[in-house]
């Protein structure tokens, strides 16, 4: 990482933030989980933030904020812009402070993250879709922010917010002592605009400063990444948001300034990883996880060798995932295991062409999930996009060999993401 540039840290009240939040959110559990102690060799422990009042940890950085406002700033109202998560935080806080809020969400939000903001928040909420990007949605509120004369309450850059998101920390060294006397190794923390790492990493160097911090961000956002780089915040031109809850194009000031001392290791994790991570937490531990809440879990296989026989944390930051969505997620993850493929195939236009493409060039276990072919009049071959599912990774290889051996004029589409991004 690059010499960082400097940026004057605001003093965190961890402890008031804890005081304040007893009462108010679920002390989650801190559960040991076999299964992936017993593929890395080490002692993994989950911090279970998806089962949270709104499940995910952000309530408690809007709740310690808003509680602290005075009386007569309370009452002309709070705003806050989120992709769902800070959005569901807020609501409920609002609710219990008998505040009136206006909820900013980008429009691509997923429709679960609406509802259930509506719900947490009942009476008290209003919520305005605007913009593509949480960026976009930010500006807006802010704008609005002012015209009304209301209170601003950011998802992340702020001291308020950082102290609230901080006391997971302070919950996860409390429960480790019931279950190890001994120290934790590594801690895994999902990074978005970087309010829990900034928060969790503070407590934690001044609690267990041998505790290794691994910071993790989607492939398609990493905007702490480029800021460590950097050393200061950068704006990303573009990013993927599939990971809604971790994908902001700029970092913040406040969070950077604590981020660049308490990170040890800044890692991407690729999103298909993150999908693959999803179901297999989905089907072999029965855990809802959404996206942003899975990366420190897929993050444990490119650390495999470096943890092994370690005590390990990894924070579960959100189980708000849209079932809406479990349909792209097997898709992305079947693309990133390699076991999906899609291509463009101009078939002969002759009688048997299909039938030999079936019988020579698959093999006896791959499976055409999609088949879209359009015959073309006077033209020698017409054609075909074709998607395939393989039993193995292996079988691709053999795939491509059948291709080249029958002649077979093809395109992969995965291998070109503009093509694969408005075909699939």
């Amino acid at each position: 990482m690059s010499e960082a540039k400097k940026i004057d840290k605001p003093a965190l009240d961890i402890e008031g933030a804890a005081k304040r939040l007893k009462s108010v959110v679920n002390h989650t559990p801190l559960q040991y989980n076999a299964n992936l102690s017993r593929k890395y060799q080490c002692s993994v422990y989950l911090k279970r933030e998806d089962l949270q009042i709104v499940r995910s940890y952000k309530i408690r950085g809007a709740y310690n904020m808003m509680s602290q406002l005075p009386a007569q700033q309370l009452a002309k109202g709070v705003v806050c812009a989120s992709a769902g998560n800070h959005a569901q935080g807020f609501a409920y806080s609002c609710k219990k402070l008998g505040v009136k809020g206006v909820v900013f969400m980008p429009i691509p939000s997923p429709q679960q993250k609406v509802s259930q903001t509506k719900m947490f928040g009942e009476n008290f909420v209003e919520v305005k879709l605007v913009g593509d990007t949480f960026d976009d949605t930010a500006v807006a509120a802010k704008a609005y922010t002012l015209e009304h004369g209301m209170t601003f309450v950011p998802p992340f850059d702020h001291p308020a917010i950082i102290s609230g998101q901080a006391t997971v920390g302070v919950e996860i060294l409390e429960d480790i002592k019931a279950l190890t006397n001994l120290p934790i190794d590594y801690l895994f923390s999902p990074v978005g605009g970087g309010g829990l790492t900034a928060g969790v990493g503070t407590y934690f160097k001044a609690q267990s400063p041998t505790t290794k911090i691994v910071g993790l961000e989607p492939e398609g956002a990493p905007s702490m990444f480029w800021a460590l780089n950097s050393g200061e915040p950068v704006e990303l031109e573009n990013i993927d948001k599939f990971v809604d809850g971790a994908a902001v194009k700029r970092v913040g000031d406040i969070t950077f300034s604590f981020c660049k001392d308490v990170i040890d290791d800044m890692h991407l994790v690729p999103e298909g990883k993150i999908c693959t991570t999803i179901l297999q937490m989905y089907n072999e531990e029965a855990i809802v996880v959404e996206p942003a809440g899975a990366m420190s879990v897929a993050a444990l296989d490119d650390y495999a060798d470096q943890i092994k026989g370690k005590q390990i944390v990894c924070i579960v930051s959100g189980g708000n995932n849209d079932i809406a969505r479990m349909q792209e997620i097997k898709e992305r993850s079947l693309t990133y295991e390699g076991l999906k493929h899609y291509f463009l195939i101009r078939f002969a236009q002759r009688p048997g062409s299909l039938k030999e493409f079936v019988n020579k060039v698959l093999g006896p276990e791959d499976d055409i999930t999609r088949f879209e072919y359009i015959q073309k009049h006077n033209k020698e071959a017409g054609p075909a996009l074709v998607g395939l599912e393989l039993k193995s990774k292996a079988d691709y290889n053999v795939l491509i060999t059948n291709l080249k051996k029958y002649q077979i004029n093809y395109d992969e589409i995965n291998k070109d993401d503009n093509i694969y991004g408005y075909l699939i």
